[in-house]
């Protein structure tokens, strides 16, 4: 069996770096494995700090902040073909035999395998397993709220039965914190879409690794916290996951089917604009703008990967 290849991609990480690298051996006890980091022109001390704590690992300065598509793209080209990639944010910490679970849930039409994650200092699972995105789904979010709505399969997205976290679950596709990706999925899906420069890129494999018959599940004994980024607090990297999640949709579906989307998006990101929230303010004046859809976004002064 090739050695399962750790794919991390960097940008200002020197932060959480260290705390990555100390959790990997625990979290990769079990398996023969190897570290390639894709940084995005890093202007901290993040290639510095793989120098010191990583000398074996494999570096590739892309030379530019490229996006967390391009960069998980530039370090599996130098990864070579063939064997499992354990896909990772750099603010991940695996706790022990994490990805040897992972890669044992691959196989029998599971190409793609994710494991619980939990929010740090939290003791409950945080809700990373999704639903694809439909007209019904988005309103109900807007109506109800993701969390309420997510009871419902059909009114939401997110999947909020804590039962679906306590066994294997096949999702339409999961947050992409840290994933393992078959070799068979690999050689399948072919490259990332780079065209989503941050957030919605996942999301895209997965549905996409799904239409060739590689669904995505969970594996609830594997187990990782994730630090998290600030998508949730910054308007722009807010509006950037709101436009590349109707960017997405729009790609998968025609053109009234996609305006109703949208339109159901704007009730949402209206409605919670009208309570205050910043980001979601700026995320529909986005939506409202002519033409925003059709260009592909690029690098963002805050980006988190």
């Amino acid at each position: 069996m090739s050695p399962v290849t750790v794919i991390v991609v960097t940008w200002n990480s020197a932060p959480v770096l260290p705390g990555f690298l100390a959790a990997l051996p625990e979290g990769m006890a079990g398996l023969d494995w190897r570290l390639v980091v894709a940084d995005n022109d890093s202007a901290d001390d993040t290639v510095k700090v793989l120098q010191e704590l990583a000398p074996d690992a494999t570096v590739v300065q892309t030379g530019r902040n490229a996006g967390y598509a391009a960069g998980i793209n530039a370090a599996l080209a130098a990864a070579g073909e063939g064997g499992v990639a354990l896909i990772c944010n750099p603010d991940i910490r695996m706790r022990q035999g994490c990805a040897e679970r992972l890669v044992g849930r691959l196989g029998d039409g599971v190409g793609i395998a994710v494991p619980l994650l939990y929010e740090e200092g939290r003791t409950t699972p945080h809700y990373s397993l999704r639903r694809e995105s439909s007209v019904l789904r988005a309103l109900g979010e807007a109506v109800i709220g993701n969390r309420r709505a997510g009871r419902f399969p059909r009114l939401g997205e997110l999947v909020t039965d804590p039962a679906a976290y306590r066994r294997p679950t096949r999702a339409d596709w999961a947050t992409g914190a840290l994933m393992a990706v078959s070799a068979d999925c690999r050689t399948a899906c072919g490259p990332w879409d780079e065209s989503f420069f941050l957030y919605s890129e996942e999301t895209e494999y997965c549905l996409r690794a799904r239409d060739l018959g590689y669904g995505t599940q969970l594996e609830p004994t594997a187990e990782a916290v994730h630090l998290g980024g600030d998508s949730q607090v910054s308007p722009r990297l807010w509006t950037l996951l709101t436009l590349n999640r109707v960017r997405l949709y729009g790609r998968r579906h025609g053109a009234v089917a996609t305006a109703c989307f949208r339109g159901a998006v704007l009730l949402r990101e209206a409605s919670r604009a009208a309570l205050g929230r910043g980001a979601s303010r700026a995320a529909a004046a986005a939506l409202l703008k002519p033409g925003v859809l059709r260009a592909a976004p690029g690098p963002q002064p805050d980006q988190v990967v």
